[in-house]
């Protein structure tokens, strides 16, 4: 079995930031799609979903094609959109001789954080093996030839021709976009905000005199934990300037963004105290800027902000 940093750098699974498959966009429904062959009926694995697995499996193994199968179904937030931010246990198995070629390392550390999309890019094979696969889930994996990254594969000791079985523990998974109930505001000469089906928010700022002071206002009210201020989040947001409407930041063409909301948004978690959870979303004016985050000085910015979810401490 080869060491487990060397084969982490290799996936990308060690990395602290996250870089930006037709999947399902709608807010509520992700069916999860079905295999022809369900790759738990080929090999056998054992022990506690989430735990590391022990997998059995007949050698030479080899399958034309990739095929996938659930061995335990979660319950929670299902996967749904490619800049996803996720967390993922998993071990890979060599198809030729039945050895751990890598392993992450089981140990309960949520703060590993990645992209669907940087997962498929290592293995494209998950593209649709763990398409809108929930928080909870065990899935077993067998891998074609092709079903990996070809550099990945070759740096693990897999041949063109060979076949492996990866086995996925989806450990979390964060909202693709806010989620909750609409909440009422008097938006009287501030922005108006609309949505495309995958979340996306579209800004419009009005002709008229930005606000004097900071104005914070809950526009979706997500039924998540509540956020402290001390907490790093994942979210999505965009930045517009009040002068010229022209975005000066966004993480919707990339990947979610990791911050606590006062370094994000001074002063907003001040002005919404105890109403920010997680699935909400947020509209910020800010009425002056000091040059930052591309905007000029003396510049009002707004944003909008939705909150995916909080980030766990490392273990270690």
């Amino acid at each position: 079995m080869r060491k487990i940093p060397v084969a982490l750098a290799i996936l990308g699974l060690a990395a602290v930031g996250l870089t930006g498959c037709g999947i399902p966009a709608g807010y509520d429904s992700c069916p999860r799609p079905t295999s022809d062959t369900s790759a738990a009926d080929l090999v056998k694995v054992s022990g506690e979903t989430g735990q590391k697995p022990e997998v059995t499996v007949r050698t030479p193994f080899h399958v034309d094609s990739t095929s996938f199968g659930d061995i335990h179904e979660g319950e929670g937030t299902a996967i749904s959109a490619k800049n996803q931010a996720v967390v993922l246990d998993m071990q890979i198995v060599s198809g030729k001789t039945g050895e751990v070629l890598v392993s992450t390392p089981y140990d309960g550390d949520l703060s590993r954080v990645n992209t669907y999309d940087r997962w498929i890019q290592a293995v494209p094979a998950f593209k649709t093996a763990l398409e809108c696969a929930t928080e909870g889930t065990r899935t077993v994996v067998a891998l074609a030839p092709g079903g990996m990254e070809a550099q990945t594969a070759a740096s693990l000791g897999l041949g063109e021709k060979d076949s492996a079985i990866a086995v996925v523990d989806v450990q979390k998974v964060y909202l693709p976009h806010a989620q909750g109930s609409l909440v009422y505001n008097d938006a009287l000469g501030l922005p108006t905000v609309v949505r495309d089906p995958d979340g996306r928010p579209g800004i419009i700022v009005p002709d008229a005199t930005a606000p004097k002071d900071i104005v914070a206002q809950t526009l979706i009210k997500g039924s998540g934990p509540t956020v402290g201020a001390d907490d790093t989040i994942r979210v999505q947001y965009t930045s517009v300037s009040w002068d010229d409407k022209s975005v000066l930041e966004t993480t919707w063409d990339s990947e979610p963004a990791a911050a606590t909301l006062e370094k994000l948004v001074p002063g907003a978690a001040k002005v919404l105290g105890d109403d920010i959870t997680v699935g909400s979303q947020l509209l910020v004016v800010l009425p002056s800027s000091d040059g930052s985050n591309g905007a000029s000085p003396g510049v009002a910015r707004v944003f909008v902000v939705d909150i995916l979810g909080v980030d766990a401490a490392p273990t270690k």
